[in-house]
């Protein structure tokens, strides 16, 4: 039975990060989906409510509560199931996982950034600098990841994991001539596998 609501935009990588750890953690059946539609420059008077900010995702608790940001959302739900962890509880391997899953969210970040940068906002007022500078932050975050931890993203599908094949799905779906795959064959092979999980199917967003 449902007892919490996720506010949600399927093609939002934060939120499908935070619905690849339901099903991940088999709690999809817990939680209501509440579609909304929110821009930079347009909210939602009902996702607005005690999240001020209007961040999706947001996940209004049983009791009224709402936490938002997909990083708080993640660990919350990564508490609440009996299952292995995503993020170790405890020690220097949590820090180490929660640097990486930072490290994840910037890529979507800085993707999300260029997507209103060369799709909202208008052609004359566009700032090559800026999507140069986003580019930039992508390219060298995932040359990072192919040559220092290609190996723990393989050893298993946590946190981090989800948060760069969320972060993958989103630049093929935004930034379909990105080119990454030439440049990071290793985790084109890896995203290649783990794209087929079905938590990675079931919330493949489509444009």
């Amino acid at each position: 039975m449902a007892t919490m609501t996720l506010f949600h935009s399927p093609l939002s990588p934060f939120v499908r990060k935070v619905m690849v750890v339901l099903h991940e953690t088999g709690q999809l059946d817990r939680v209501q989906l509440q579609a909304v539609n929110v821009s930079p420059v347009a909210g939602d008077e009902q996702l607005n409510q005690g999240n001020p900010i209007g961040k999706i995702p947001a996940l209004r608790l049983e009791d009224g509560g709402v936490l938002h940001d997909s990083r708080v959302i993640c660990e919350y739900l990564d508490t609440q199931h009996v299952g292995i962890p995503l993020i170790p509880r405890e020690g220097s391997a949590r820090w180490r996982r929660l640097t990486l899953a930072s490290q994840a969210d910037a890529i979507m970040d800085a993707a999300v950034s260029l997507r209103y940068e060369t799709f909202l906002r208008p052609a004359e007022k566009r700032w090559d600098g800026w999507v140069e500078a986003q580019s930039q932050k992508i390219r060298r975050s995932l040359t990072n990841l192919e040559r220092e931890h290609l190996a723990e993203l393989v050893s298993g599908f946590d946190i981090v994991a989800i948060g760069v094949a969320c972060a993958l799905g989103y630049l093929d779906l935004r930034q379909p001539h990105f080119g990454w795959r030439e440049q990071q064959p290793g985790l084109a092979a890896w995203y290649a596998e783990v794209a087929l999980r079905p938590s990675m199917v079931a919330t493949a967003p489509v444009a």
